[in-house]
């Protein structure tokens, strides 16, 4: 419930901010008649992250053992690819977020209807299909649909209020520390998944390797036990995993994880060299 509970907040958080500086641009321009077709796509965006769900949830209901499992481990690889490219993306871009949403609003502005109906749909879209699509695959991993649901829900919820309240200005907070700290643990989560989609393959006879564990944790960890039910509620940890699963694992961790380490601190540097070349106010005499 946790790891969902964090995704629901990260991108509808993020949603949020995207939508609060595109209300914020339209009423500073005094085109504030324009806002029902931004509502419009944001509704259009919403309905689709929903549809996503939906389709995810109940679609593959009917199929075979083999191609539940095919299809459940190339979406839950897919999940994992979109929510590291999220990350990053917004580790690189949300310096510069404000001032790209308001050119594409000027631009969309002289378009015309569809070009803001579209904008608002694309400014929701991204975060809530990907949303969908990584609360699906972990759910899947869990098997427990209410609770996990229920997380996302929650946490949608919360970003909500904490992004009205960003906008109306009577909530500050550091966004750069937000990201960063909630970016490091969806990696962790988005391991356990990359690995839970492995073992789907395997399942499937699409990937080998699906016979004996690596090792077995189960008896330190039991699955039933309340630590047990935890990690694998958070981490999507599983106590017999196989070598294939193993090696996913570690090798998505090292990279993703090196990587983005590079990211933030390099971003930090630039930041501190900005702030060193800033002329300093003339001290009062």
């Amino acid at each position: 419930m946790l790891a969902n509970l964090l995704i629901g907040l990260r991108e509808g958080l993020e949603a949020g901010l995207i939508v609060g500086i595109l209300v914020a641009y339209i009423r500073k321009v005094g085109r504030a008649d324009v806002l029902p077709k931004l509502w419009l796509g944001i509704g259009i965006a919403i309905a689709a992250s929903l549809a996503t769900g939906a389709i995810l949830t109940w679609g593959p209901y009917g199929l075979s053992f083999q191609a539940q499992e095919a299809i459940g481990g190339l979406l839950s690889i897919l999940a994992v690819g979109l929510v590291t490219w999220m990350i990053f993306w917004m580790a690189r871009h949300a310096r510069h977020l404000r001032h790209e949403l308001e050119s594409r609003l000027d631009k969309a502005l002289a378009g015309g209807a569809g070009a803001l109906v579209a904008i608002g749909v694309i400014a929701v879209a991204r975060e809530g299909i990907e949303t969908a699509l990584f609360v699906w695959a972990t759910v899947n991993s869990q098997g427990n649909a209410l609770i996990g649901t229920l997380g996302a829900v929650v946490g949608i919820l919360i970003s909500v209020v904490l992004a009205y309240l960003i906008y109306r200005g009577a909530l500050r907070i550091d966004l750069r520390r937000f990201f960063i700290w909630t970016g490091a643990f969806l990696i962790l989560v988005a391991a356990g998944v990359l690995a839970y989609g492995i073992g789907d393959l395997q399942e499937a006879g699409w990937l080998p390797g699906g016979g004996a564990p690596a090792f077995s944790l189960a008896a330190a960890i039991p699955p039933t036990s309340w630590y047990g039910i935890l990690l694998a509620g958070i981490f999507n940890f599983t106590p017999e995993p196989t070598w294939l699963q193993l090696a996913g694992w570690i090798a998505y961790l090292a990279v993703t994880a090196t990587a983005f380490a590079i990211v933030v601190s390099g971003r930090a540097r630039r930041r501190e060299r900005t702030a060193a070349t800033e002329p300093r106010p003339a001290a009062a005499h």
